[in-house]
């Protein structure tokens, strides 16, 4: 399985970083070693002082496709959930500086929270889907994927042109403002219309 991210998906994240809003959605790949184990604490890397939170919606593909036409991208997937996409943000800044891809600020081990799976049934427009991320028990981060740039069918179809995409891959859909630093012993829960869908300690 791979993981697929969407990077710049949300205009305030855009703004908060000072990017450069995209004319296509930005695509960066997760090797499956980057998956957070169940019940096990996120681990600040020790190359990297400034590693973020970045709360996002995601999609679990169950069958085979290429060159999905939108209209038929419902199709392609029957659950959603939540997770998080770590980025060391010092590193990244770095490599960015140099034109260089973000791999190693992106995809280290432990970068990708994946939370429980709830069926797409259980909503009624998955267009408009409230989230949250909270730290400490404080929000840090909302979202609706109302204002997502591209959506979750125009993803997958825009990604199926470069990718097959298999039973099981998970597409991570983007943030939405309120990244910030982690530190050691925070608790970040994320809730997808109020579903608590993970727990992550801070190590």
């Amino acid at each position: 399985m791979k993981i697929i991210c969407i990077g710049r998906n949300y205009t305030d994240h855009i703004a908060e970083l000072e990017n450069e809003k995209p004319s296509d959605p930005v695509v960066f790949l997760k090797p499956d070693t980057s998956i957070l184990l169940k019940k096990q604490p996120f681990f600040i890397p020790d190359f990297s002082n400034d590693v973020h939170h970045e709360v996002e919606v995601l999609v679990r593909i169950n069958r085979i496709g290429k060159y999905i036409d939108e209209k038929f991208a419902h199709k392609y997937y029957e659950e959603v959930g939540l997770g998080i996409d770590f980025t060391a943000r010092d590193l990244q800044s770095q490599l960015k500086s140099k034109g260089l891809p973000w791999e190693k600020a992106k995809s280290f081990d432990g970068a990708a929270v994946i939370g429980n799976w709830v069926s797409k049934s259980e909503f009624e427009n998955l267009n408009d889907l409230n989230f949250h991320l909270e730290k400490n028990g404080d929000k840090v981060q909302v979202g609706n994927t109302s204002h997502m740039l591209w959506k979750i069918d125009e993803i997958i179809a825009y990604v199926s042109k470069y990718f097959t995409l298999k039973i099981g891959d998970i597409i991570f859909t983007g943030t939405p403002a309120g990244v910030s630093k982690v530190e050691a012993n925070d608790e970040l829960v994320g809730y997808l219309e109020n579903k608590q869908l993970f727990s992550i300690r801070v190590k």
